[in-house]
């Protein structure tokens, strides 16, 4: 009792820091884009995780832990509506849910990860996109596609009953990628943002508050503790201070190498290209964070913050507009760290590679496929940008009827 206590009082804690990467998403967003569209995006970060909660708690959890039968596919189940109280004989809570924590606990902290796979969306399409579709949009990712997608492994699906299973700590693929595939779906059906290329050349739009986007990787550095650190499912000392520990060197190597890489190419010490390593490295390392050495966490977040650099110069060339780097961090890293587990520590092999190959690949399929379908149904339906007077004069205006900002507002265009 009193290990389950500890155990259940440690993922808590981890929920919260969790929750609080919410304000570290809304920060780093608002940061690297312009102040006009500042209360837009804020507004879309309280909606996906006070809309995704609900859903989560109303069929996300019962979908994506249905209880996959013996001898079942383990691609498609539900375990019903809403939540349903585990009690004993006696009225009282059960307490042998799990050894690690209870019912409660594990739908709170597995809620907090669902919001942010569209969470990801929303900083790809920031500054053009109208809010109801985005939030229709979000309601059907978060209520349904991400259930089911991490049913396939957290769930006990087909891909963790291979056998070599695919593996995913902490959701590398299966909350990075999720969301990062959708991402790429809707800045292909959106397109590029007024002015952001002109006669074939990339333009930069400067976002209007660095400093709140250097808070906001912050928090999510710190929120990762709790991402990371509640996936071990337990306060077990040894495996929880070493998931910290690679944790925290894979995000080091992820900035400083990012950092380093960016000036020799641009001859800039370019801040926002050192943050974006810092979260490559983070994304990079969740794969696989309890199965690492320190040397093999620091040689994937360095590999991570490299690709971060090119990653961003190819999707520029590609003539992809996404104003925060969404793609490059959640999507390429996620997919660069997922495989990394069957490269690196204790799972390395040519067997396991090969299953993180099809996790890859099954999830690339399935997300691309809905948030497509998803995503260009509500543009052939009733559009997905905004018009160019609202693009050019501010979301905040014409969405929301204010400024962010009303004694401090510039021209911007």
């Amino acid at each position: 009792m009193e290990l389950l206590t500890i155990n259940n009082v440690w993922m808590m804690i981890c929920t919260a820091l969790v929750f609080f990467m919410h304000l570290g998403f809304a920060f780093l967003e608002i940061g690297l884009t312009r102040q006009k569209n500042t209360l837009n995006i804020l507004f879309k970060n309280i909606f996906i995780i006070t809309t995704g909660l609900l859903l989560y708690a109303l069929v996300g959890f019962n979908l994506m832990y249905p209880g996959f039968a013996e001898g079942s596919s383990g691609i498609f189940g539900f375990a019903g509506f809403g939540l349903s109280s585990p009690l004993t004989a006696e009225g009282a809570l059960d307490l042998t849910y799990n050894e690690g924590y209870t019912y409660w606990t594990d739908f709170l902290f597995q809620g907090m990860f669902a919001a942010t796979a569209a969470t990801i969306v929303s900083g790809a399409v920031a500054e053009r996109m109208k809010i109801l579709p985005f939030m229709i949009f979000a309601v059907i990712y978060v209520g349904i596609v991400y259930p089911i997608a991490g049913s396939w492994k957290w769930g006990g699906g087909f891909l963790d009953q291979l056998a070599t299973p695919f593996y995913d700590f902490a959701g590398s693929t299966l909350v990075h990628s999720v969301g990062g595939w959708a991402a790429v779906v809707a800045v292909c059906l959106l397109g590029a943002r007024i002015g952001k290329f002109k006669k074939g050349e990339i333009q930069a739009i400067p976002g209007h508050n660095i400093p709140l986007a250097t808070a906001g990787v912050l928090i999510l550095w710190l929120g990762w503790f709790g991402f990371n650190g509640g996936s071990v499912l337990s306060a077990d000392p040894g495996l929880t201070s070493l998931t910290l520990v690679t944790t925290c060197l894979s995000a080091a190597a992820g900035g400083v190498v990012a950092a380093i890489v960016s000036t020799i190419m641009y001859k800039n010490l370019d801040l926002t290209m050192f943050l974006n390593g810092i979260l490559g490295g983070l994304v990079g390392i969740t794969a696989g964070a309890d199965q690492m050495s320190p040397t093999d966490a620091i040689l994937i977040g360095a590999i991570a913050g490299a690709i971060i650099v090119f990653a961003v110069s190819l999707i520029d060339k590609l003539k992809l507009d996404d104003p925060v780097g969404a793609i490059a961090v959640h999507l390429i890293c996620g997919i660069w760290g997922t495989l990394a587990v069957g490269i690196f520590g204790n799972l390395a092999g040519v067997d396991q590679f090969i299953s993180q190959l099809i996790g890859v690949a099954s999830y690339a399929v399935f997300c691309l496929a809905t948030s497509f379908i998803i995503i260009y149904t509500l543009k052939k339906t009733m559009g997905i940008r905004v018009s160019e007077k609202e693009e050019l004069e501010g979301l905040d205006v014409h969405e929301h009827g204010m400024d962010a900002y009303p004694d401090f507002r510039l021209n911007e265009h």
